[in-house]
């Protein structure tokens, strides 16, 4: 996010060199006049619709993992106990074979499960990369209707004289614009969860 300071302030062009109050800068009524404006990029995300489904989306699709570990463990859990209570009937080399193979399966599924969590971490910086792609324009737009030179996140800002929070319209205009952002993402070719691992007994 603090690179969309640096990005508006490019594609503002020449709009940056026009002070707001300037003789021939006039803006029309119920517009900000003002050269700084600030925006709570957290909340920018989190209140926007595209971000709040971005959100929701990867919030299912963690407490799924979760629920599917906790079968897994489950199953896993049952299966050891179930070799260790048949080991004293079981001949060594093959009590051996299966703890070998039952230790292997585990990792695997340790790895798949992963990589899985790993796949939504991914998906939650992809998601906050296409939400900052496709708002840009928009934040830029209103920096230019506005006569200002550059949006900055507010939590950057220690002190500033005549800046104005557009937060909340930014939100307003991000929503008419964008919506939930529902084709923007994910990618239909990506899927969020990294690959399952193979079906229990």
């Amino acid at each position: 996010m603090r690179a969309l300071a640096l990005a508006l302030l490019i594609l503002a062009g020449p709009v940056g060199a026009q002070d707001a109050t300037a003789p021939g800068g006039a803006l029309s009524a119920g517009q900000v006049q003002s050269a700084v404006l600030t925006i709570d990029t957290e909340g920018l995300f989190a209140a926007s619709l595209f971000g709040e489904r971005i959100t929701a989306t990867l919030r299912a699709e963690t407490d799924a993992l979760a629920a599917e570990n906790r079968r897994i463990e489950a199953a896993l859990t049952a299966e050891e106990q179930s070799l260790t209570a048949r080991r004293p009937a079981m001949a060594i080399d093959i009590f051996r074979t299966e703890a070998e193979a039952f230790d292997e399966k585990v990792q695997g599924i340790r790895e798949a499960q992963d990589a899985k969590e790993r796949a939504l971490q991914t998906a939650l910086s992809s998601g906050r990369d296409a939400f900052l792609t496709a708002v840009s324009p928009v934040l830029a737009q209103m920096m230019r209707d506005s006569g200002a030179v550059v949006i900055l996140d507010r939590r950057s800002v220690v002190l500033a004289a005549g800046s104005a929070d557009i937060t909340a319209e930014a939100i307003a205009a991000i929503d008419l614009t964008i919506g939930d952002g529902a084709a923007i993402w994910p990618p239909a070719d990506a899927p969020i969860q990294g690959p399952s691992p193979e079906p229990l007994p």
